[in-house]
C-alpha cells in the first residue's frame, strides 16, 4: 500500500548513487540491470547481493549495509508502483531482475563517475564555493598562468553540479583567503 523501510544488510545491499551519475550508470548497464528503485529526488538505489559492496569508494556513490553497530534501512515502493512521482521502481522487481551484479554495476558506476565529474583528484581538496574540505573532490577548472604556474579549481559534489565560473565570487573567495593567511 506504501513505501516500506526494509533494513540493508538482511536480503540484499544497496548501492545508492546521484542522480547524475546514477542515470548514466543505468544507461550502461543496459539488460544487465537487477532491479532499482528511484526517489523523488532522482537517486537511484540498486539491490546487490550481503556484503559486495562494501569497500567502494566512488564520488557520489553510498553503500547501504547492516553496520556492526546499527542498521540502515531503504524505502522500498510495492512492485506495482513503476511510475513518477514519489518513489518508484525504475527498473521493476522481478524473478529476472533482482540482485545486480555488483562488480558489473561498480564498472558502471566509475566509468559514470569519471565522464559526469572527470579525474579524480588525489586526497583531500577544498571547494572553492563552500571552502570545506571534501573527500570526493571535483575538478572543475584549470586556470592557466601566464608567467607562473597555474591552478586547479575543485568542488565538492554538490557544488561541482552548479559550477558556473562566478568572478565575482572567485574575487571573494581569494579575498578571504587572504584575509586568513592562505595566499597562494
Amino acid at each position: 500500500m506504501d513505501v516500506q523501510a526494509l533494513p540493508a544488510g538482511k536480503w540484499w545491499d544497496a548501492v545508492r548513487a546521484a542522480p547524475t551519475v546514477g542515470e548514466r550508470a543505468l544507461k550502461l548497464l543496459g539488460d544487465e540491470n537487477g532491479a532499482v528503485i528511484q526517489d523523488k529526488y532522482g537517486t537511484l538505489y540498486w539491490l546487490v547481493a550481503v556484503g559486495s559492496a562494501t569497500s567502494w569508494h566512488l564520488r557520489q556513490v553510498r553503500v547501504l549495509s547492516e553496520l556492526a553497530d546499527e542498521c540502515t534501512y531503504l524505502g522500498v515502493p510495492p512492485n506495482s508502483w513503476t511510475t513518477p512521482p514519489g518513489t518508484h521502481w525504475r527498473v521493476p522487481l522481478s524473478v529476472d531482475h533482482y540482485l545486480t551484479d555488483a562488480w558489473k554495476l561498480w564498472g558502471a558506476l566509475a566509468e559514470a563517475d569519471r565522464v559526469e565529474l572527470g579525474p579524480v583528484p588525489q586526497g583531500r581538496q577544498t571547494c572553492y564555493r563552500c571552502e570545506l574540505p571534501t573527500d570526493e573532490p571535483v575538478i572543475v577548472d584549470v586556470q592557466h598562468g601566464g608567467s607562473g604556474p597555474g591552478r586547479t579549481v575543485y568542488a565538492c559534489p554538490t557544488h561541482a553540479l552548479a559550477h558556473r565560473r562566478d568572478p565575482v565570487a572567485e574575487a571573494a573567495a581569494m579575498r578571504r583567503a587572504r584575509e586568513r593567511g592562505h595566499t597562494r
